[in-house]
């Protein structure tokens, strides 16, 4: 597993540490900071560990990827961290955006064009993200909350906005 993630992304298999960052993140000050700084710092610790972690993955012990879209808009390539959460589905993103009332930008990406790269550990993979719906959604769900039961108060925060789950299925290699 990489730097700053253990065995077991879950909650209870979290450290100490973690769970406070965890607590911290989800919590309404904890966003209002997070949300505008964590893509900032994530990046250059991305380069820095060559692929092997971002911040959020060092502190949080979740794993953290970096999902490249194209913009809905300008079609230009828009690289975000995003928390990637193992599921029974396979690796899923959730567009919580920290619990503001509107989605991510990279939601209405992937509605655009659903083809993206996602960057983890080194390795990028060509993915194609595929909105889970009632009860898959569901599902997934109660899954993440057990990794990151902060989702519950995002989903509070966001004002009845339905957070979109997305599972990244593999579609081919992308090139380096």
């Amino acid at each position: 597993m990489s730097a700053g993630r253990s065995d077991d992304p879950s909650y209870a298999g979290a450290n100490p540490v973690q769970r406070a960052m965890r607590r911290l993140a989800a919590s309404a000050p904890g966003s209002r900071v997070f949300a505008p700084l964590m893509h900032r710092l994530d990046r250059p610790v991305y380069r820095l560990t060559r692929g092997r972690a971002t911040l959020g993955s060092l502190v949080s012990g979740l794993p953290v990827a970096l999902l490249t879209t194209t913009g809905a808009r300008s079609g230009r390539l828009r690289t975000v961290p995003l928390l990637l959460l193992p599921s029974s589905e396979g690796e899923v993103v959730i567009a919580s955006n920290w619990g503001r009332p509107g989605p991510p930008a990279w939601e209405g990406n992937l509605r655009t064009d659903p083809v993206a790269t996602l960057s983890l550990d080194g390795r990028r993979t060509r993915v194609r993200a595929v909105e889970a719906r009632d009860e898959r959604r569901a599902r997934i769900w109660r899954e993440a909350l057990e990794v990151y039961p902060g989702y519950a108060a995002y989903e509070r925060r966001a004002g009845g906005r339905r957070i979109g789950v997305y599972v990244l299925e593999t579609d081919a290699p992308a090139r380096p």
